[in-house]
């Protein structure tokens, strides 16, 4: 039974952080900044808004979207790596928000690559639980708050939360197929106690990120007999523009392909693969193939390939 792609949404804060702001703090500059990652700017919440808050905000214009009411809904799948609570996660207080009554609502704590395996979960779990929400939602700017501020990670991180339907009703895009991996001898390489500031071994993420995307990509695709350059989209985890960049080259496909709203908003961790979704999603997209692909703490890789659709009224 084929599950469906159904509808995107996304909430980012106000508040713009320029690099400029950051630059004399982290003891860099704002061309230095952008140099080494691409972002010019991020959204950063208000102290008291939460993970729960802005994930709450992306499902509704999700099922706005989608013209789906959540006490409909059959699951709801929430990821995020810097929630406020140890237990209950942000699930269960967002599926009371929505009004879900008693459907299963399923934390995902992943750093990056959350919002991946959430989608991939809800493509095998839409057709025993019915529609199922996926929800990634990340404040990022209270995991790097501790001054002095750490220039390797200070730099890099933005606020936000996306969101996706999924449902085995058609709609505008048929997912294919899926590829998720870990590799759990790097895990202290990119880890968040709870406490204290994020601690990331740069060089060993960005090398293993380079060669793990491109490879799961490669994977989904051969195992459809679809070529990368067929691929009318690549919706990737917004890490920095760099690795953008070099996954690009690695899969032998134009810069453009591979969309990027980094610059503007920099790595919103495991929110960022769906916020860039929903914003490529309301641009009048090019039929074909798209790619999802994510890398993160863990290590926790992966790709996903879903197929645009002729479907009259996909929101349904």
């Amino acid at each position: 039974m084929s599950a469906y792609l159904h509808a995107f949404g996304a909430h980012l804060p106000a508040r713009v952080v320029a690099n400029a702001e950051l630059a004399e703090r982290a003891g860099k500059t704002s061309e230095w900044i952008e140099s080494v990652s691409g972002i010019q700017e991020r959204r950063w919440a208000a102290t008291e808004t939460t993970v729960a808050d802005m994930g709450f905000a992306a499902a509704e214009d999700c099922l706005r979207k989608a013209g789906v009411s959540a006490n409909t809904l059959g699951m709801l799948i929430v990821a995020s790596g810097s929630g406020s609570h140890g237990f209950p996660g942000p699930a269960a207080e967002i599926a009371a928000r929505l009004g879900m009554d008693s459907a299963p609502a399923l934390d995902l704590p992943m750093a990056s690559a959350g919002s991946l395996f959430g989608l991939a979960l809800a493509m095998r779990l839409a057709g025993t639980q019915g529609d199922v929400l996926v929800v990634a939602a990340e404040k990022m700017s209270a995991v790097i708050a501790a001054e002095p501020l750490d220039p390797n990670t200070a730099i890099l991180f933005g606020d936000g939360a996306g969101a996706a339907l999924v449902s085995v009703r058609p709609g505008r895009w048929r997912m294919l197929d899926a590829a998720l991996h870990t590799d759990g001898q790097y895990r202290a390489d990119l880890a968040f106690e709870g406490t204290g500031p994020l601690r990331m071994n740069g060089l060993t993420v960005i090398l293993q990120a380079a060669r793990k995307i491109p490879s799961s990509i490669t994977e989904v695709l051969g195992r459809q007999g679809i070529s990368a350059q067929q691929v009318a989209v690549f919706l990737l985890h917004q890490a920095n523009l760099n690795l953008l960049t070099r996954v690009a080259k690695s899969l032998g496909v134009n810069p453009d392909k591979v969309f990027a709203n980094v610059q503007r908003y920099g790595n919103t961790s495991s929110a960022s693969m769906l916020i860039a979704a929903s914003e490529w999603s309301e641009t009048n997209p090019e039929p074909g193939p798209i790619v999802f692909s994510a890398f993160g703490a863990g290590f926790h890789w992966g790709a996903l390939v879903a197929r645009s659709e002729d479907v009259a009224d996909s929101g349904t």
